[in-house]
């Protein structure tokens, strides 16, 4: 009897246990079902009037989660302003003068504080649903975002600096770089086609188009009018060829050489991530299918939960 006692005890604990750590440290679909019905739908439709005003907005925004995840897990510390204690990730070289989408995020945080009533729905879950939503509406594929997650009350230029992938990385820094958070050679190539959408800056590709072999020389030639050897950093050249459309183009521009960036072509270069990309250049539906699979793996990366962290209620500081 006293055994029997016992073993019930234990059982109870364990499913108690169980229980605990699915509610307070696992990312779930439903998670604002009951705080927050109306969330989703609230981060939706200003994400979808965002992009339609302008659809390049849709990539930068993917770019926050990406560069947020990237720099110590999916915390909302790309989000914070510098202050005499933040030492702004807005400020490290990938993200200086140009990360943006971050009044998208206000717009995106009041509402959605509107919609629940008072501040329920993290920083760091807004910006995984607002990529999910950018690429939705950008005629990509959709996914369930796991949310959950809370927000960072610190920032690290230094680290962003350290751990987001450089636009000159070599192939094997890629794979090291993405080893580092969990994600392996196919979550590479899989998320590197984000770069689908969106526009890249003259200063990241001028090194690629004057001294690479390895790119289509009319391609190249086309670029260095809008890129010169010196000057004129800031312009702006698409991505791929339909930079508007979430589609598998980026991939068919690679196999023909006409990646925008150094670390885009490395991808498609006679190394072991070449057959990944061919597959992906012809068939569109499988490339959608495995971003979602990256997504919510990506979406996965130490995030805060529980008593963690906090909810903000400005994104861009600390309450």
């Amino acid at each position: 009897m006293a055994s029997h006692k016992y073993f019930s005890a234990v059982l109870y604990a364990f499913v108690f246990a169980a229980f605990a750590t699915r509610a307070f440290s696992s990312l779930s679909p439903d998670y604002y079902d009951y705080s927050c019905p109306n969330a989703l739908s609230t981060i939706r439709s200003v994400v979808e009037a965002a992009v339609q005003k302008e659809y390049r907005m849709g990539a930068s925004l993917l770019r926050l989660h990406f560069h947020d995840c990237f720099v110590n897990g999916c915390d909302g510390s790309i989000l914070l302003d510098p202050s005499p204690t933040i030492d702004s990730e807005k400020n490290a070289r990938p993200n200086f003068q140009s990360a943006r989408g971050f009044e998208v995020v206000d717009d995106i945080k009041q509402a959605v504080d509107q919609a629940c009533g008072k501040p329920v729905v993290s920083c760091a879950d807004i910006l995984a649903v607002a990529a999910r939503d950018s690429v939705v509406a950008l005629g990509g594929p959709t996914w369930e975002a796991r949310l959950g997650r809370r927000d960072s009350t610190t920032a690290s230029r230094e680290a962003a600096d350290a751990n987001i992938p450089a636009p000159f990385f070599n192939l094997s820094e890629l794979i090291s770089n993405f080893k580092n958070h969990g994600l392996d050679e196919k979550d590479l190539v899989v998320l590197s086609g984000g770069h689908t959408i969106g526009y890249a800056r003259c200063t990241t590709f001028r090194d690629h188009i004057y001294n690479d072999s390895n790119i289509n020389p009319h391609f190249a030639k086309e670029l260095k009018y809008i890129c010169p050897r010196e000057g004129g950093d800031f312009n702006l050249a698409p991505l791929d060829r339909t930079a508007a459309k979430f589609d598998s183009a980026y991939y068919a521009d690679l196999v023909h050489k006409k990646g925008i960036l150094h670390s885009d072509q490395e991808l498609f270069n006679g190394g072991s991530t070449d057959a990944l990309v061919k597959r992906y250049s012809h068939n569109t539906m499988a490339f959608h299918k495995d971003f979602a699979k990256s997504m919510i793996k990506m979406g996965n990366i130490k995030p805060l939960t529980g008593s963690q962290g906090e909810i903000r209620v400005n994104c861009r500081k600390v309450n």
